[in-house]
């Protein structure tokens, strides 16, 4: 088993976003290996600080990490998209800062029998939860091709996506696809020549679109961002870390219907379509420095947006 030590991306500037009050209560919607939580509650004095994650070994990890701050904790199993429920059941109606990052952690990653890595041979899994139900072996194995072809495109953004799927589909007819390294090397035979020689792994796109589709991860942060902004308490702020163009993208368009989501004609000298605005912008995105980017290349793709609740 991988040791749970994942390298938080962004870290200065996410507690400067977080603009993080001693007495303030926080919520790290992705706990993960509590690298962001630890620095979270190293400046609480009388707060408090809510850590979500719903795998089993990242809470055991940020457990062990925060045990200098347990007064101050909070852990919970569950997904980020419950939070309204959580802070419900633990009696909070608002907060002042969330920080959700929404990659996946290193040491998922790089632990083999995860089934996340293209590069290690393991069984098709990918769950985040692995008490969940739907693993990448039921996707590759039981989904319909147009499905699987669905998939590939909108979330891998994967341009050879018919041929995927196409292929996916007539191996699984002899015997199903079982392990990582199967799936990355049939991928990889779908694809031209041409595609194969780029610098990016060529299953890389095509995991990654599982891996969404495993963990219903788009459908669990438009619910999250749907909700989430009005559990703020006036000044609080949102951090979201994204690290492909479909979670941006939802970010993005998530707080700018808070910041100017009025529906009426530019011509109107007022607004009648009862919009108000309950969001504000605290800069433009924020991405990896170059001293970041030596000491941890995965944080490349990361952005960052920060807004204030009005």
């Amino acid at each position: 088993m991988t040791e749970f030590n994942h390298q938080p991306v962004l870290l200065q500037e996410c507690l400067d976003g977080l603009n993080i009050r001693p007495d303030g209560i926080y919520v790290d919607g992705t706990l993960g290996g509590a690298g962001h939580s630890r620095r979270i509650a190293e400046k609480l004095t009388t707060g408090r600080l809510i850590g979500i994650d719903r795998d089993d070994t990242a809470l055991q990890a940020a457990g062990e990490r925060l045990r200098p701050f347990d007064s101050r904790i909070t852990l919970v199993k569950s997904n980020f998209d419950r939070l309204p429920e959580i802070l419900d059941e633990l009696g909070i109606p608002s907060v002042d800062g969330m920080l959700f990052d929404l990659g996946v952690s290193s040491p998922q990653l790089d632990d083999a029998e995860r089934g996340f890595s293209y590069m290690a041979d393991a069984p098709l899994d990918m769950r985040m939860d692995r008490t969940s139900p739907l693993s990448a072996y039921q996707v590759v194995n039981e989904w319909p091709e147009a499905e699987l072809r669905r998939i590939l495109r909108d979330y891998g953004e994967e341009r050879y996506a018919p041929k995927i799927a196409a292929a996916i589909t007539r191996r699984r007819q002899n015997r199903p696809i079982e392990t990582t390294l199967e799936l990355s090397e049939l991928v990889r035979d779908a694809m031209p020549a041409a595609a194969r020689k780029e610098k990016q792994h060529p299953a890389k796109r095509s995991f990654q679109a599982i891996r969404i589709a495993v963990n219903d991860e788009l459908g669990a942060v438009e619910r999250l961002l749907a909700a989430a902004p009005e559990r703020l308490s006036p000044g609080g702020r949102l951090c979201v870390i994204s690290f492909h163009s479909l979670e941006d993208r939802l970010v993005k368009q998530a707080i700018h219907r808070r910041v100017d989501g009025c529906t009426c004609p530019r011509d109107f000298p007022v607004c009648v379509c009862g919009f108000r605005q309950s969001l504000k912008n605290v800069g433009g995105v924020i991405t990896a420095g170059e001293t970041e980017l030596e000491q941890n290349p995965r944080a490349r793709s990361a952005k960052l947006r920060v807004a204030e609740r009005l």
